[in-house]
């Protein structure tokens, strides 16, 4: 935030990811440093002071409540979970020369039908397209064939479900539900 509050060529932009997991006062302290475009950093005995108003990005999972007077000062935007093709373009882009497309398409595939059958509690944390990339990358590791086998079987599979699923309830449920519709 130091540097951005210091630039002078351009409006800076600073993204604050995932800001739901830092500690409870810290939305608060931002308010203040951001309102008043500066900062005291005592170990130096300096204060930085904003040449310019940064544009200011920040994400969260709503893992944990915010407070109201952050809240009020924030334009929310949604971002809807990606579509089939749109996951397609996220694992080609990160494994531009890796997999074939019958490969992308079963694992993005077998990732949504994860999606909506592995979590067991109704509220429960599903897949992500982070983990739907870790999951890409272990696959990696085994030649095309094995691993279209292992996506049609993931059931079976269970260090690369882990990669997936998280909780072993999770993967119970996961694998009740495929007994169940095949």
């Amino acid at each position: 935030m130091g540097k951005a509050f210091r630039e002078e060529g351009y409006r800076p932009i600073i993204l604050i990811d995932e800001i739901d997991k830092a500690d409870i006062d810290f939305p608060n302290d931002l308010l203040r440093e951001l309102e008043e475009r500066k900062f005291d950093v005592p170990e130096i005995g300096d204060t930085v002071e904003a040449k310019q108003p940064p544009i200011v990005l920040i994400t969260s999972n709503k893992e944990k409540e915010l407070p109201d007077a952050f809240l009020r000062r924030c334009i929310f935007y949604y971002i809807e979970f990606p579509d089939r093709n749109n996951l397609i373009k996220i694992v080609k882009a990160h494994f531009p020369k890796s997999f074939s497309t019958e490969l992308v398409g079963a694992a993005v595939d077998k990732f949504i039908e994860l999606r909506e059958k592995g979590t067991s509690r109704r509220e429960g944390k599903k897949a992500s397209t982070s983990e739907l990339l870790d999951w890409v990358r272990w696959l990696q590791r085994y030649p095309e064939a094995e691993a279209l086998e292992i996506i049609k079987n993931l059931a079976d599979h269970l260090p690369l479900l882990g990669a997936l699923l998280k909780t072993k309830d999770d993967q119970k449920h996961y694998h009740r539900q495929m007994r169940t519709d095949g």
